[in-house]
């Protein structure tokens, strides 16, 4: 006897129209029988309990997103070295060389990156002092 493939997915479609239908029933739900009283202090910004000062479009330094990207650089090398690491016995010297190729070149591009100063966000202040 052939069973059909797809009624074994049958319980995970009903579970995602309950979901589904919960989340949409909710959000109804509160639009029809929602209290609403809006005012100029319910509709500012709000920032841990203090009160925003300035445009909040104001514009980042440069430096603000270089620091973001090697953030995610750093990531992304931690997470190559947890597999390695757990594979280490079965790659043996030769797996040990190429991390430490892999960790060489990494540094390159960090020391690079801390002499050109962009991990230095104090830099005005420093050249200020460097000049008196």
């Amino acid at each position: 006897m052939r069973d059909n493939y797809f009624v074994q997915y049958l319980p995970l479609l009903l579970h995602f129209l309950v979901a589904f239908a919960v989340a949409a029933g909710m959000v109804t739900l509160s639009t029809i029988l929602g209290y609403r009283r809006p005012s100029k202090l319910k509709s500012q910004a709000y920032e841990c309990g203090i009160t925003p000062t300035g445009d909040t479009r104001g514009r980042f330094s440069v430096k603000f997103y270089l620091v973001g990207m090697l953030f995610i650089l750093f990531d992304v090398e931690a997470v190559f070295m947890y597999p390695w690491a757990v594979v280490l016995r079965d790659l043996k010297m030769f797996g040990f060389w190429e991390m430490f190729v892999y960790i060489a070149i990494f540094l390159v591009g960090f020391f690079y990156v801390w002499k050109k100063g962009v991990l230095d966000w104090n830099a005005r202040a420093s050249a200020e002092r460097g000049r008196v």
